[in-house]
This record gives C-alpha cells, sequence and structure tokens, in this order.
C-alpha cells in the first residue's frame, strides 16, 4: 500500500524574519527522491502564496520575489527578557494548519523541516498539534536543528531523528527505495514563484563560525544532468527567480558552475538567478562574471565579513579586501547593477575588536555596492561557537539567535549605531 507522507515547513519564532527566496529545499529534495513511491501533502507555513497570506496586502512581493511573511507578536521567551525588540511568530495562523489536518485526514508519517537551530519553537508547535490531530502518524525531524542540536532534539516529541545528510536510516525506516536521480518535489506546491538549486554540497573551507562542513560534510559537486533536470522542472513550473543555497557555488567553478551557466546560455533559458548564501569573491575572474551576467544572474551576495587582515586569517583567510574589489569591479565591467552587488560583513563577532568592522564599512561603500551587516549566531560545534559560552548557554538553542546575541555581546546602543551607520551609508550610494 502506498504510504500517505505530510511535508511541513514549520513557522519561524524570532525577531525578525524576510522571504529571502526561503523555500524547504532539503525536506523537498528528500521528497523527490520518492517521487511516484508515496502520496504526499505539503503545508508550507511560510508560503507567502497561499490563499490567506495572498489576502494580506503587506505581503507583497519586490521585483525578485522577495518579501514579508504575515506575522503576530507575541511574549519574548524568558532567555529574551533583556533584549529590548519585539518577538514574533511569523507564518500562517495556526488554525489554519489544524483545519488542514482535519480535511485531509489520516497520514503515515510526517516530514518537518529545521532550519536554524533557534527556530526549535516552531517546530515544536507543529510536532504538538499533529499529536493531538494525527497520533497514529510517525513524525520525522531533519535539517541543522537535529543535526547541531541532537540532545536538544530529542525532546522534540519526534519519533525518528535524520542527521545530516545520511539518509540511509530514514530509507530503512520508510522501507521504500529511493531514486537519487529525481530533483526536489517542486511540483507539490499549488503555486510557485521562487524556487532553489544546489549544484554542490557541502564546502571546502574551513571557516571558523561556519557549521557546513559539519552539516554536509566535504564539497561534493552534483551531476549536470541533475542540476539541469532540476532547472527544467523549476521552469516548467513557471518558476522566474531561482536561487543558489550553495555554500561554495563558485569553488572549481570551470567544472561545475561554468558548464551549468553554459548550458543555461546555449538552451537560451530565460530565469533571473539570484544567490543569497556569500559568494567568494576570490573566485570572480572577468570570464566568469561575464558569463554569470550573461546566463541571468541579477542579484550578487559577496561574504566580506572584515577588511582587517588580522581577522581575515584568524578565521580562515577566506576573502582579502583586494579580491573583494577585484571582483566587484569584473562585475561591474560585466553588466551588472551596482545597487544588486551587496557585501556581507559580520556584526557581533567575539573577535569583534580586530575586526574594524566600521573601516570594513566605510571600505565596501566605496567600492559603490551595498553593504549589509549579517548578525553573527554562535553555532554549536564551530570554533567561535565554542569561544561564545563565555557569554552565553550553547546547550540552549534559543541563546544561538543572531539578534540577540550581537546584543549580548556589545551592547544595544552599539549594536544599533552600527547597523544606523550601514543604512547611512547605502543611502549616500543611492543619492549619488
Amino acid at each position: 500500500m502506498t504510504p500517505r507522507i505530510l511535508l511541513v515547513n514549520p513557522p519561524i519564532y524570532d525577531f525578525a524574519a524576510y522571504d529571502f527566496w526561503l523555500k524547504p529545499y532539503g525536506m523537498l529534495s528528500t521528497a523527490g527522491r520518492l517521487r511516484g513511491k508515496a502520496d504526499f501533502k505539503l503545508f508550507d507555513y511560510m508560503d507567502r502564496l497561499h490563499p490567506f497570506a495572498a489576502t494580506q496586502k503587506h505581503l507583497e512581493s519586490d521585483r525578485w520575489n522577495r518579501g514579508r511573511f504575515y506575522c503576530q507578536k507575541i511574549p519574548r521567551p524568558k532567555p529574551f527578557e533583556s533584549i529590548p525588540r519585539y518577538f514574533r511568530r511569523f507564518g500562517l495562523p495556526r488554525n489554519i494548519f489544524l483545519d488542514f489536518l482535519t480535511r485531509e485526514g489520516s497520514f503515515d508519517f510526517v516530514f518537518i523541516q529545521t532550519t536554524m537551530t533557534y527556530w526549535y519553537e516552531g517546530v515544536w508547535e507543529v510536532i504538538e498539534d499533529i499529536r493531538k490531530a494525527r497520533p497514529k502518524a510517525k513524525i520525522i525531524l531533519g535539517g541543522n536543528y537535529v543535526t547541531l542540536c541532537s540532545n536538544h532534539a530529542e525532546k522534540s516529541g519526534a519519533d525518528f531523528l535524520v542527521h545530516g545528510t545520511n539518509l540511509e536510516p530514514l530509507w530503512e525506516c520508510l522501507r521504500i527505495n529511493p531514486d537519487p536521480d529525481q530533483p526536489a518535489l517542486w511540483e507539490i506546491y499549488e503555486k510557485l514563484g521562487v524556487g532553489v538549486l544546489k549544484l554542490t554540497e557541502g564546502c571546502p573551507f574551513k571557516c571558523t563560525y561556519c557549521s557546513v562542513p559539519k552539516v554536509y560534510g566535504q564539497f561534493k559537486p552534483r551531476s549536470l544532468e541533475h542540476s539541469l533536470a532540476e532547472l527544467k522542472l523549476l521552469c516548467s513550473l513557471g518558476v522566474e527567480n531561482i536561487a543558489f543555497y550553495d555554500d561554495a557555488l563558485l569553488f572549481d567553478a570551470d567544472k561545475v558552475l561554468a558548464p551549468f551557466l553554459t548550458e543555461v546560455v546555449n538552451r537560451s533559458i530565460k530565469v533571473n538567478f539570484h544567490s543569497p548564501n556569500a559568494l567568494n569573491a576570490r573566485f570572480i575572474t572577468e570570464e566568469l562574471a561575464e558569463l554569470m551576467v550573461r546566463a541571468g544572474f541579477k542579484t550578487f551576495y559577496l561574504g566580506f565579513e572584515s577588511a582587517s587582515q588580522q581577522w581575515q586569517k584568524r578565521t580562515g583567510s577566506k576573502v582579502f579586501t583586494d579580491e573583494l574589489a577585484k571582483a566587484v569591479e569584473h562585475l561591474k565591467s560585466a553588466g551588472a547593477e551596482p545597487a544588486n552587488i551587496t557585501a556581507y560583513q559580520i556584526l557581533g563577532h567575539p573577535h569583534i575588536e580586530i575586526q574594524q568592522l566600521e573601516a570594513s564599512m566605510h571600505f565596501v561603500n566605496s567600492l559603490g555596492i551595498r553593504g549589509t551587516l549579517a548578525d553573527f549566531s554562535p553555532i554549536p560545534g564551530t570554533p567561535d561557537g565554542d569561544y561564545c559560552k563565555k557569554w552565553v548557554d550553547m546547550d540552549e538553542p534559543l541563546m544561538h539567535n543572531k539578534t540577540a546575541f550581537p546584543i549580548i555581546l556589545m551592547g544595544f546602543d552599539k549594536s544599533n549605531r552600527l547597523k544606523d551607520l550601514q543604512r547611512k551609508l547605502n543611502r549616500r550610494l543611492s543619492i549619488s
């Protein structure tokens, strides 16, 4: 008998959340391997094209299909009582999911996607509702929260935890043989405005603040045929904006990204590509920049955490100032709009005393591109995350929160002053 499987992307409990091409790609990819072997249903709390969300005028999308989530203000959890920010539940109202469960009947299994470790409250909410409405369903939990906070995740009430990217225990639990060549299950959405692609898994770098090596392991390219098949599926569903979720998209580009983009150009595929995960500016050559723009890249987010060489060397020597400047020059020469080139810089890193953040912000501004401050999140199991035990209880996932930690480390006033400076620098660019 064909099993019925419910896929759930949970609501988010946080100070802030924005639909920055956010999709439950890991869960959809897992389900895709079971295409034709199970009866799937999806409930995505974060779907801004859901009929309810479509009635909320303030949730309108921008030109690249990004936008705000429906949200409700809620009390701050006890660990955040001293943080002077509003706390919210982002996502569709809870009663819509309860009505969905009543309407859809029973399920054999429920897959729940997890992303940020400190978003676990939304995961627990979903598990609680499923337990009440469908107590016989077997709840399967996977993703970053499970992998990075396994002891905490065991308290969630889930029946089965999937750690990391090893799915063999899951296939044994389901008693289904997967087809690894199948693309993600994108067609499960009734309406889809944004898609996601990954050409690779893992990352070859060892940045001291990043969890990718622990979660995804060593760098490994996917086959060109698989990536093109997934792109073809997304295009057939009418998707116009596609975000790359790769953590090292430009690494070994001659063998991975360049062949993919060359096929996009040769087949005259018209989509808008985006790079929300930081691109490594070191690998942006004149030729690669020209190919990226010609193939449809519209937004470029570059990783540049600091202009301080001392800080760069201490955290992994990922990108130096001259490499960022050359990358920006190549992108502009290729036709990329400067307003769509953004450099990330980390706010609230525990070694901020050597980061020279204000100097870094002014340097980025001098290149004629936008800067954005990416709040630092202390991740368990990383050198920098472990160092943060001096300030927060790392066994409580809420304390990994990227809004809270910079305020705890630096203070509310200093954190706000730096964010105000970044806004002023960006406004200065738009005026000039």
